[in-house]
């Protein structure tokens, strides 16, 4: 591969993160040293945007990032004239609410770029640390009253075991008005996401922006929502430990699982 500059779109969960939901210091200072060389790291997640941030500042970026599996993407703490976000309506949460209890949730979270409302039968259920938040407080109850604009995404959790069958059956309820697509790593969380919206959607609209080609970029991830994405990719690579079901959308595959630092291995291997 060429060492022209690069745009670097990696996932969080799975692929970045370690197990524990860290980034270990042998990642962070190869990270630091790619973006150095004029390569440009895009975090790319379907986390909502505070719990992609302080990863974001630990790897010390100051370009787009993309959460709410390509809702939104946008430059944090700037004004950017390129920000772009999408919404799902409001309706669509409704309807949710309403089979809540028939998909074992144990929780639905409404997300916005600076706020979230949960619905939920017992809050001892939910890890505060999952929002980025020290608590779940009565605040943060979702209300009917409350919904008074269109959401960027919806967060769930199911006790079910197959999430991914919850997934397809949850997208057929809504009659496939949604993208609905589940995390990596070990929890059971669902996100939603508007029609025809994931990250690939994102890197399009931020390559087109910035006036680059797919072929600049490389792609890393390991989960179902990471498909079009590493497609998209000039160069897609699945983790080691990725959902096979990611393996024949991607152009290569990482040596190294997300404990082994794979991303930051493999990136060092190209470019340093």
């Amino acid at each position: 591969m060429t060492k022209n500059k690069k745009m670097i779109a990696i996932d969080l969960d799975g692929t970045l993160l370690r197990s524990d939901s860290t980034l270990s210091a042998y990642t962070i200072d190869t990270l630091k040293k790619i973006s150095s060389q004029g390569h440009q790291i895009i975090i790319s997640t379907g986390r909502p945007f505070r719990m992609a941030l302080p990863f974001y500042k630990e790897l010390g970026l100051t370009g787009p990032m993309i959460t709410f599996n390509g809702a939104l993407t946008h430059i944090p703490g700037q004004k950017w004239n390129f920000e772009h976000s999408v919404r799902i309506d409001r309706d669509i949460l409704l309807d949710v609410l309403k089979v809540q209890d028939d998909f074992e949730m144990d929780f639905v979270a409404s997300e916005y770029k600076d706020k979230v409302f949960l619905s939920y039968q017992d809050r001892s259920t939910i890890n505060p640390a999952l929002f980025g938040l020290e608590a779940i407080t009565d605040a943060m109850t979702l209300e009917i009253s409350k919904i008074t604009s269109d959401p960027n995404a919806l967060l769930m959790q199911t006790r079910n075991r197959d999430k991914y069958q919850i997934a397809d059956t949850l997208k057929s309820y809504l009659n496939n008005q949604v993208e609905v697509d589940s995390w990596g790593g070990p929890l059971n969380i669902l996100e939603m996401a508007p029609k025809g919206v994931h990250k690939a959607y994102a890197l399009d609209y931020l390559l087109r922006t910035l006036n680059r080609d797919p072929q600049d970029l490389i792609a890393f991830g390991d989960e179902h929502n990471d498909t079009e994405m590493l497609a998209y990719a000039g160069t897609g690579y699945a983790m080691k430990n990725a959902n096979p079901l990611l393996l024949p959308f991607a152009k290569e595959q990482t040596n190294w699982t997300n404990d082994e630092d794979g991303v930051a291995r493999t990136l060092e291997a190209l470019f340093l």
